[in-house]
């Protein structure tokens, strides 16, 4: 059965500031990986029909990743790309367990409000082998580190 799983926060900064944060490689590597990870950018092609390959290894290595060891490879394809408003994109956990099979399409939306900017997460077909509690504690966490982020 198919989950969605979603987030959002508002950050103190414009809409064009976030979506640069959320499209500079440089730049996702100190937000994306949730508290206790750390990432590594290992290609980067931004475009609809492009796409990116991030490891993140867990800062404790007697944590199991989804990839083997203590890491998780994700494939991302950009879907949609809208400056300042969108990005879609279709990602893939490099896995041979098949509680991680399955393409979780993760639409993350840029809105304008008075305090800045509202960043709403939504993560569709999220494979089953992710724990709802934890994946919306990573969720929190990447949001929490694109706000440090952007907010300086």
């Amino acid at each position: 059965m198919s989950r969605t799983d979603s987030a959002s926060r508002i950050v103190d900064a414009t809409p064009e500031a976030v979506y640069a944060a959320m499209t500079w490689p440089e730049a996702m590597v100190v937000w994306l990986p949730p508290a206790g990870m750390t990432g590594e950018m290992r290609e980067f092609d931004l475009r609809p029909g492009g796409h990116y390959r991030m490891v993140l290894r867990y800062d404790d290595p007697a944590i199991a990743g989804k990839t083997g060891g203590n890491s998780d490879d994700v494939v991302a394809r950009f879907l949609d790309l809208v400056p300042g408003a969108l990005i879609s994109q279709a990602v893939d956990f490099v896995s041979d367990d098949p509680a991680f099979a399955g393409t979780m399409v993760m639409n993350w939306i840029l809105r304008s409000v008075p305090e800045g900017t509202e960043v709403m997460i939504r993560a569709e077909n999220v494979p089953s082998g992710i724990d709802a509690r934890d994946h919306a504690e990573g969720l929190a966490s990447s949001l929490e580190n694109l706000a440090k982020f952007v907010e300086g």
